[in-house]
């Protein structure tokens, strides 16, 4: 039986983009934006789909990254995590929202406190994943619970009304949080269920980014996305440091430090913070445009210097070597051990 082939392997292009899935359909629905905004409006199924769907495939999203919250992680796991989670979500954020109460919401340099807060406190889970997979162990695969937890508009949301930044109701706080929390419980409770919606990211992540993209001009693409491009290239090296301290002193991992890097990213879902924020409060709205570029920007950036920065800490220490890697060395030092005992 021959495997049907694809005539454009479009879905493949895009995974070889970092971020591609969130980045290309946002590009061309801004396109479509600009020169045609009214060609979506045309209502029914068209105008639900390609134009107002954002919020609901979001909701989706953050109800299945809960289902993916695994609460029966081992002690070392949830300490990896904790430490991702402080470092890349709780010291920046603080940062951001101290900064912000001295310079207010237009923030500096034509970056708003929002585009800060959605750029900066959060995490790329998939690209972790991948670097932790080929260079990590079971401690670091597993702290991708803490990309699960800070990947959404809820620290955003969190720290903007607790900081007094942004008049965020409580019930706001509680609706961005409730998908989540049904997720882990559904999650933890039918194992199921937790395979069922694991693609649910390379479903909605397109349809959703599209129907964002519908609303960005390419002018605020241009302007936004060169700040948010400076922006990208101080997300690494800042955030990516402070988890490198924790997984020093705080975890103790020694040469293995490096792997702290690889969380220096802004996620693709963070696209949507902009926006999600500005339903909460309308005060937002003259930053979504240039905020939502901004943050594209960041996870184009981001996703490709985090993990060089990973490996050149790595092969300073000397601990640049894969799974596999580790594994033969160890079989060839039992070997040689056997030889000399004999």
């Amino acid at each position: 039986m021959t495997q049907e082939r694809s005539i454009f392997p479009m879905f493949k292009t895009m995974l070889k983009i970092p971020g591609g899935l969130m980045l290309v359909p946002l590009i061309l629905g801004s396109i479509l934006g600009t020169f045609a905004p009214e060609a979506l409006g045309i209502g029914s199924f068209t105008t639900a789909l390609f134009k107002n769907s954002a919020l609901p495939f979001i909701a989706l999203l953050i109800f299945a990254t809960g289902t993916q919250v695994n609460m029966r992680t081992g002690g070392p796991i949830l300490a990896t995590a904790g430490t991702i989670l402080f470092c890349k979500t709780i010291i920046p954020a603080s940062l951001i929202v101290l900064l912000g109460s001295f310079v207010g919401l237009d923030g500096i340099l034509g970056v708003s406190i929002l585009a800060m807060l959605a750029a900066f406190d959060n995490s790329n889970g998939g690209l972790w994943l991948a670097y932790t997979g080929q260079y990590g162990d079971n401690r670091d695969r597993g702290a991708y619970v803490a990309s699960a937890v800070n990947d959404g508009p809820f620290f955003s949301l969190l720290f903007l009304g607790a900081s007094g930044l942004a008049d965020i109701p409580v019930i706001a706080l509680v609706a961005a949080l409730v998908p989540f929390i049904l997720g882990v419980i559904v999650g933890n409770l039918d194992v199921q269920w937790r395979k069922t919606l694991e693609p649910v990211p390379n479903i909605v992540i397109p349809f959703f980014a599209f129907s964002l993209g519908t609303g960005i001009n390419l002018s605020a693409i241009v302007s936004g996305g060169m700040t948010g491009i400076v922006l990208g290239f101080l997300i690494s090296p800042i955030t990516g440091f402070l988890v490198y301290l924790g997984y020093k002193y705080i975890l103790r991992r020694g040469g293995k430090s490096g792997i702290g890097f690889a969380a220096g990213t802004t996620a693709g879902n963070a696209i949507a913070t902009p926006a999600i924020v500005a339903a909460a409060d309308p005060r937002f709205l003259v930053y979504v445009e240039t905020a939502t570029a901004q943050v594209a920007a960041c996870v184009l950036i981001s996703s490709i210097m985090a993990p060089v920065l990973a490996s050149w800490f790595l092969k300073r220490s000397g601990e640049l070597k894969s799974v596999e890697d580790a594994a033969v060395i160890a079989g060839d030092s039992l070997a040689t051990d056997g030889v000399v005992k004999l």
